[in-house]
């Protein structure tokens, strides 16, 4: 039984375009995951691998019905996108990135207390429902 992911998650991947979310979006496609989306900011109309690139995660919730975030961006920017993805309405947010200041993931602990948000991380592996979907970077 599938708890936060499973085979009906729409994965927006945050820096995407990045070495790492375009290397760790590569690997996520060959498990099947369904990655829907990527955002980096200025990069919109561009693809990866096949995945349509938006300028926000609001139009790849609008566009292409993103339901996860999987956030490969750097520490100084991290907090703010997951801002973004709560603000856009994504559900469940994993978010890779290490080394976040620790007064912004307060800034972003009061911004998403009251929301519908599951946030995974930061600094975390991701998230796994064997066989059927995979968001992180798990081998």
């Amino acid at each position: 039984m599938s708890i936060l992911v499973d085979e009906n998650s729409r994965i927006v991947v945050q820096g995407i375009t990045g070495q790492e979310g375009r290397f760790h979006t590569r690997q996520m496609l060959e498990y099947k995951t369904s990655v829907v989306a990527g955002v980096t900011p200025g990069k919109g109309g561009q693809e990866v691998d096949g995945v349509p690139v938006f300028n926000t995660v609001k139009t790849a919730v609008e566009k292409e019905g993103a339901n996860v975030s999987c956030i490969f961006v750097p520490p100084p920017f991290a907090a703010d996108a997951i801002v973004e993805a709560a603000a856009a309405g994504i559900g469940v947010i994993v978010c890779i990135t290490e080394g976040i200041p620790i007064l912004d993931m307060v800034r972003v602990g009061n911004y998403i207390k009251d929301k519908d948000v599951v946030l995974i991380g930061p600094n975390c592996p991701g998230i796994i429902s064997p066989g059927k979907t995979k968001v992180g970077i798990m081998p």
